[in-house]
């Protein structure tokens, strides 16, 4: 089985970049454009890693943060997002967010925290 990664993220371009990117590397992905399809696809797909924008319109990334958590306490996040939001990234890390990832972002060093956090299982 592959490992599962949702990408959440309300701009089109960066799921599609992620998407493509994580499933050439062999890892089954999804895709929410908010809190509500991110949710959902936590409950019926169980991905193994979550890469979650911190600014999403309608609930924000720490909100579907606590949420993914109490849905499965276990579930790894790798936040994103903009220079300068300092308070937001300690607080998704208080909450067990593993790292994060300033946008833009460098491919590569995702690709890099990715593979370090949901190695690929050899079938």
């Amino acid at each position: 089985m592959k490992e599962k990664i949702l990408i959440v993220d309300d701009q089109y371009g960066i799921r599609i970049l992620l998407n493509e990117v994580f499933q050439k590397e062999g890892y089954e992905t999804h895709q929410a454009a908010n809190g509500i399809q991110a949710l959902e696809i936590v409950e019926k797909n169980v991905p193994d890693l979550v890469l979650l924008d911190m600014k999403i319109p309608g609930m924000d990334g720490i909100e579907i943060l606590k949420r993914m958590k109490v849905i499965d306490k276990d579930i790894r996040v790798i936040i994103m997002t903009a220079y300068g939001e300092l308070d937001m990234i300690q607080e998704a890390k208080d909450l067990g967010a593993l790292t994060h990832f300033a946008k833009p972002f460098d491919i590569d060093e995702i690709r890099g925290a990715v593979r370090k956090y949901l190695p690929i299982k050899s079938n």
